[in-house]
């Protein structure tokens, strides 16, 4: 039984003197204890010679710290009560701190880095003293002379036994005298989440010594990488923590796992859009070639073609090239029609044999919406039982948005943005409650008056893309001033769609010259 002092924290578990910062509040109780010099005094050997961790109770925890040494005494605190013993490395010293993290898993204790000397004060030695001192250890192992150096000139030190870095790439194989035998934790249920652009070997170190599974990202988005994805499907876990601020806010991360586990993929792998993918699109309506290419062939010749057009790009892009078909599922007219809005609805049924066909042959689908006096939303939602799939995105095209007295070809139309983050937000409701991968939302735009105050177009949703797509036409002079104010209007860097014109363009460019475009195009149609 050990014997410390009560413990209790309303925060994140932490080291007397800093709170480490977690995305999730947590309450941690250790009773009947007693404070001994240094921090918690062991009182027998059976409790002394076992690690003892738990998971946090929520279901994601990410931790706010930075690499290093900092992220390790997160994880520490985060995952372990108590350890009777605890290796301690430099971090400038990189095979100290190799070595300590595989010596660390092999006893199932934490591994902790003394920072570097010009680390801030809440990085500094004394958050690591700290918590070696919360973790009770009957015995301090210092990997590495300057490690060891730094802990024995602690006062109130447990006992402290030094051991040789190991050369680069080398393990430590025999343990010193004087380290007690540590039987394992009982392994957490718990996934950890490790971004690859970070250096957190200690931390990882001490979760893998808590019996915690590692899953490595590129990145802090596990939607974007297809081995996490893997990884992740394979072994479903039902608590995450994560490694640095940018995996958070905890409720997103969950919702991503979530998708990850249950969602589909996309053509092309991942469940995020960009930059992980270059579409290459044929436009228009299957009923013929008076609304563009897509309608000159059936549908297995659209699918072909779509195919041919991708493999063109396939040398200029570094990312996978994915053939699409933009649908025009709603087509302005020029009378009103039954309802009065001056769009004509394809029927869902009409489109299901395109839409489903496409997606087995790994090819992309946008339906497009050119709405009248409709409002855009209510034609998305007509559409619903296509979105849910996977595979299948939606564009709007302002220039088919008219007003109350308004008929096409009069006039070109406009939105304002307020109605297309309508769409986004009904968009991200779909995708979020059917687990789907992230959704594309085009904005086809060729004047600026198309989309009224574009600065307010919503970029946030995690489950949504959005697209500016630049389908001027004419000379390429004209093409490339159009594009340079598209691209100047846009909010932020939001990726870039361009538009050849088989019969408009004079000349159309070629696939070589349609990528040397700055922002580099995401998404290139042919209509």
């Amino acid at each position: 039984m050990l014997k410390c002092a009560d413990h209790r924290s309303s925060g994140a578990v932490a080291p007397p003197r800093k709170r480490w910062r977690l995305a999730v509040v947590m309450s941690v109780v250790v009773s009947g204890c007693t404070a001994g010099p240094f921090g918690l005094t062991a009182q027998g050997p059976a409790d002394a010679l076992r690690a003892h961790v738990a998971a946090p109770p929520e279901k994601a925890v990410v931790l706010n710290a930075e690499p290093g040494a900092e992220s390790a005494i997160a994880v520490s605190s985060a995952l372990f009560r108590s350890a009777p013993v605890v290796v301690v490395a430099a971090q400038t010293d990189r095979a100290a701190s190799a070595g300590a993290g595989t010596l660390a898993e092999r006893l199932g204790v934490p591994v902790l880095q003394i920072p570097a000397s010009n680390a801030t004060p809440e990085q500094g030695v004394a958050s690591v003293r700290d918590e070696v001192g919360r973790l009770s250890p009957q015995v301090v192992l210092a990997v590495g002379a300057d490690a060891r150096r730094e802990v024995e000139a602690w006062s109130g030190k447990p006992r402290v036994v030094g051991i040789d870095a190991p050369a680069d790439g080398a393990t430590i194989t025999d343990l010193p005298a004087g380290v007690p035998a540590v039987e394992p934790a009982q392994p957490v249920d718990l996934t950890v989440l490790a971004d690859t652009s970070r250096d957190d070997v200690a931390a990882v170190a001490t979760a893998r010594a808590a019996g915690a599974r590692i899953v490595e990202v590129r990145g802090a988005d596990p939607r974007s990488d297809p081995a996490a994805i893997d990884a992740l499907r394979a072994k479903p876990s039902g608590a995450l923590l994560a490694l640095g601020e940018d995996f958070g806010p905890p409720e997103r991360l969950r919702g991503r796992v979530d998708t990850v586990i249950r969602g589909g993929l996309l053509p092309g792998g991942g469940q995020v859009l960009f930059p992980g993918r270059l579409l290459v699109c044929l436009y228009g309506h299957p009923d013929g070639p008076a609304l563009g290419a897509l309608g000159e062939q059936d549908l297995e010749g659209s699918i072909a073609r779509a195919k041919k057009l991708a493999a063109e790009y396939e040398p200029l892009s570094d990312v996978p090239v994915v053939p699409t078909l933009e649908i025009i599922a709603t087509v302005a007219q020029g009378s009103p029609g039954p309802d009065g809005d001056y769009s004509g609805e394809t029927e869902v049924e009409a489109l299901r044999p395109w839409v489903e066909r496409a997606g087995q042959e790994g090819v992309y689908v946008i339906l497009d919406l050119q709405p009248g006096r409709a409002r855009l939303v209510d034609q998305a939602r007509r559409y619903a039982p296509l979105l849910e799939m996977p595979h299948v995105g939606l564009a709007v095209d302002p220039e088919w948005k008219l007003g109350p007295d308004q008929v096409p070809l009069q006039q070109i139309g406009g939105v304002d943005a307020s109605e297309i983050n309508e769409v986004s937000a009904w968009l991200a409701e779909l995708t979020a409650v059917k687990l789907l991968p992230q959704k594309l939302l085009v904005a086809h735009q060729f004047q600026l008056s198309m989309i009224r105050n574009e600065q307010s177009l919503d970029t946030t949703r995690d489950e949504v893309q959005l697209l500016i797509h630049m389908d001027g036409q004419g000379t390429t002079g004209q093409k490339v001033s159009t594009w340079d104010s598209v691209v100047g209007a846009r909010p932020g860097d939001l990726p870039m769609g361009w538009k050849n014109f088989y019969d408009e363009d004079e000349p159309m460019l070629t696939p070589e010259q349609t990528m040397a475009y700055e922002p580099k195009p995401s998404m290139v149609s042919y209509q």
